[in-house]
């Protein structure tokens, strides 16, 4: 998984001046995925899904520090009955839950509480890979990374911050690469010192730990997330000639929805705005993205060479996308193409999947399908009391199922933004949803006006039909299909559809009677 890189960022996928060679490979040997969406644009709940095969309202772990619930299983609770070891390498920003962890007398140096606060994974090497040294002291300052850079020749107490994340000036100043007009600066670190390159580097070993053992590698790469500073010679590869253009139009600014001038009137999207901003980050975001694929090249190359090629499912995604100044915004948080669309390739090795490899699927799939599917390809029993997903596996042999979903499901909570600020709406307010199916993108805003989108005659949604009165009958249809889909979660998570079967069948034998007149 990559942080916050966006779907038409790669070769495979058409980037024409991004070349992806090794992430093509996967493509290649596998299925690619064109219309797969993240159930919700921001880190935090969008991993959550990911992990929990569950909606973002259902797991309830809504934004980036917001605790996962205490009793919310992930991917780890599934396999490990299984014998499987699922193990993170890198980001999952996730929190864990202190006041269910007080409830029960858990901390972290248990067992129990190690995984419950991890959530659910074998700990390894986690790194959620946003280190400011303010921040980094309230967490007690310890951080592996940094003790490896340390001994590579970093010196200093946050060389994640001062060298991996920062450039320097032409009198040897330390310039951070949080500020934006720093990102056409190479890191301080050396390419092989970088974040990617030590993720890589720590997945690589703990796969060699494994042996023979089944497991789970969470290989969770950092960037090409903010902040953005690639180490060279990746910082400098792109030029202007080989941007995307930019995707915007000021018609989106003519009387737009309430919430979305909200979010374009926040810092990060005027910002984003301003002449020469996006033309100074996009070098790094797509050097950053180049970098990914290059050691994701030497890791699959490895893998080749102990032939774990053959008995190893791969899948490649990213958490969400990034705006990068289209739509006159900046970070991601909307459900714009650019921020909800992901990429998504899956390589199973089985012969189940030969007839499927290099296909291109246009299934409409979602994060929350992934922990089906790895439930099916390792033979743990499935849980549809609690999944939300459904598995991909009859995808990736070639077979779609007549049941497949017609229309893909996000949810934003907006409550930790200046945007609510300015729409002065209470926390528990602040909440977007958005259905998508082949043709139309809904929007549904608590408390002020949807928004629509033809994605057949407007695909590059510049025209917002939340209030255009021909299309009434529309939003209507479309506000019945999302509440449908929001009434048909899964909220008995406790008890599967059986176990309700065999209550049924057994009441007569209880020798409770309700509404019996006589024998």
């Amino acid at each position: 998984m990559c942080d916050q890189l966006r779907w038409d960022h790669l070769s495979c996928y058409g980037h024409p001046h991004l070349h992806t060679p090794n992430i093509d490979r996967l493509a290649a040997r596998g299925v690619r995925f064109d219309r797969a969406y993240v159930q919700s644009p921001v880190c935090g709940p969008s991993r959550a899904s990911f992990y929990t095969g569950r909606t973002v309202f259902s797991h309830g772990a809504t934004w980036n520090r917001v605790p996962l619930p205490i009793g919310e299983m992930t991917l780890g609770d599934y396999l490990r009955p299984s014998g499987v070891t699922t193990a993170v390498v890198g980001k999952t920003h996730m929190m864990p839950d202190p006041e269910g962890m007080a409830r029960l007398g858990l901390t972290p140096d248990t067992d129990i509480g190690c995984l419950v606060s991890q959530p659910g994974f074998d700990p390894y090497e986690r790194d959620d890979g946003l280190h400011p040294t303010n921040l980094l002291r309230k967490r007690g300052g310890v951080l592996r990374y940094n003790d490896w850079l340390r001994e590579q020749g970093y010196p200093g107490e946050n060389p994640w911050n001062d060298y991996a994340n920062s450039g320097e000036g032409p009198d040897g100043e330390v310039l951070s690469g949080w500020h934006l007009k720093n990102s056409t600066l190479p890191a301080r670190v050396a390419e092989e010192h970088s974040e990617t390159a030590y993720m890589t580097m720590r997945a690589r070993q703990f796969i060699e730990g494994m042996g023979d053992a089944p497991w789970l590698c969470h290989l969770s790469f950092i960037k090409p997330h903010w902040p953005y500073i690639a180490p060279a010679p990746y910082h400098d590869m792109y030029g202007p000639e080989t941007f995307l253009p930019i995707h915007r139009d000021p018609r989106e600014k003519q009387d737009p929805n309430p919430v979305y001038a909200a979010f374009m009137g926040m810092t990060v999207s005027e910002t984003f705005s301003r002449q020469g901003v996006r033309e100074t980050v996009m070098p790094a975001y797509m050097g950053l993205i180049k970098q990914i694929d290059d050691h994701l090249g030497r890791l699959f190359d490895w893998l080749d060479e102990t032939g774990r090629t053959d008995d190893t499912m791969i899948v490649f995604t990213s958490d969400h996308g990034d705006y990068l100044g289209d739509h006159w915004m900046g970070e991601k948080e909307l459900f714009h193409e650019v921020s909800v669309r992901v990429p998504l390739i899956v390589v199973d090795p089985r012969p189940e999947a030969d007839a499927t490899r290099g296909t291109v699927s246009e299934a409409l799939v979602e994060a929350i399908d992934l922990v089906p599917t790895f439930l099916e390809a390792t033979g743990t029993p499935p849980a549809p009391h609690r999944l939300e997903g459904r598995s991909l596996m009859p995808l990736l042999r070639g077979e779609t199922p007549d049941d497949w979903r017609d229309a893909v499901l996000s949810e934003i909570d907006y409550a930790f933004y200046a945007a609510r600020e300015t729409l002065e709406v209470a926390p528990s307010e602040a909440r977007g949803y958005m259905l998508r199916t082949s043709r139309w993108k809904y929007v549904h805003f608590r408390g002020f006006p949807p928004q629509l989108f033809d994605l057949e005659t407007d695909p590059d949604e510049f025209t917002d039909l939340g209030r255009d009165p021909a299309h009434a009958a529309v939003r209507e249809d479309m506000h019945r299909r999302l509440t449908d889909r929001l009434l048909d979660r899964r909220n008995r998570v406790a008890m599967t559809d059986q176990a309700v079967l065999d209550m049924r069948a057994d009441e007569n034998d209880s020798g409770i009677l309700i509404g019996i007149w006589d024998a």
